[in-house]
């Protein structure tokens, strides 16, 4: 009988250049981190090794947490990355609950990336002027490398949510001031639908039950603000795979 290795629980994605919603099922949790982290260092060596740099957009809550605590322990060439944030909540710098914060603790304290090249969203402004600051931070930035994007239980990513202006024309500002979100605190900074899909790739992590519903409508076709997101090389969803398992509530 034909011995089947065991799969490298350090696996990258496998790029695929081709449009649409590539779903990628992982048994747990821990998987599902290993793989994230190791498809951001792999992203990261192609980008360094194509055009000397590696532009990251970084994703905020729970999810991400442990992808970027498994990065803070890795090797690589921190100097040529630069790293930007999808969204950020209007609270103090110094708030446990900013993405910059939880990023930092987790892992760009521990690693050797400029000062220089960490450009948070200074949404401590307030929506309107972070906004229109992080406008400017990126005014000369091509399209990013890698993004990666949460998905929330009601469909939304980054802080675009249902009911809400995402963004998605091509002439989309590339922040928008977000000032009436429906979950706290409601005063935040998104990058827009079209300056997300402005990327040569885009990760999606997806774990917990509450999500459940929301995979089950974006599988079945629903206007959820994740859908949004369309980069031309499509979107890989990395995806506890206990949540594939159910049809979507009507709705």
């Amino acid at each position: 009988m034909t011995h089947t290795p065991p799969p490298d629980p350090d696996r990258a994605i496998e790029r695929v250049e081709a449009p649409g919603v590539r779903w990628h099922a992982e048994p747990d949790r821990e998987t599902l981190a290993r793989v994230a982290a190791a498809s951001i260092l792999a992203a990261a060596a192609d980008a360094i090794r194509s055009r000397g740099r590696f532009l990251l957009v970084l994703a905020g809550g729970e999810t991400p947490r442990a992808a970027y605590t498994r990065l803070a322990a890795a090797r690589a060439d921190w100097s040529a990355w630069h790293i930007y944030y999808g969204d950020e909540r209007c609270l103090p710098a110094d708030d446990p609950a900013r993405n910059a914060r939880m990023a930092g603790e987790t892992w760009l304290d521990h690693v050797a990336i400029p000062a220089a090249q960490c450009h948070p969203i200074p949404a401590e402004q307030g929506a309107e002027p972070a906004a229109r600051a992080y406008r400017e931070t990126l005014r000369a930035v091509g399209a990013f490398d890698l993004v990666l994007l949460g998905l929330g239980e009601d469909g939304h990513t980054a802080s675009l949510f249902p009911g809400h202006d995402g963004g998605v024309a091509p002439d989309a500002p590339d922040a928008l001031a977000v000032v009436d979100a429906p979950k706290p605190p409601a005063e935040r900074v998104s990058l827009s639908a079209a300056r997300l899909s402005r990327a040569r790739q885009v990760i999606v992590l997806v774990a917990g039950e509450s999500k459940r519903d929301a995979v089950a409508r974006w599988r079945a076709g629903a206007t959820i603000p994740a859908a949004a997101i369309t980069p031309a090389a499509g979107v890989d969803v990395l995806v506890e795979s206990g949540l594939l398992a159910r049809e979507p509530s009507a709705g």
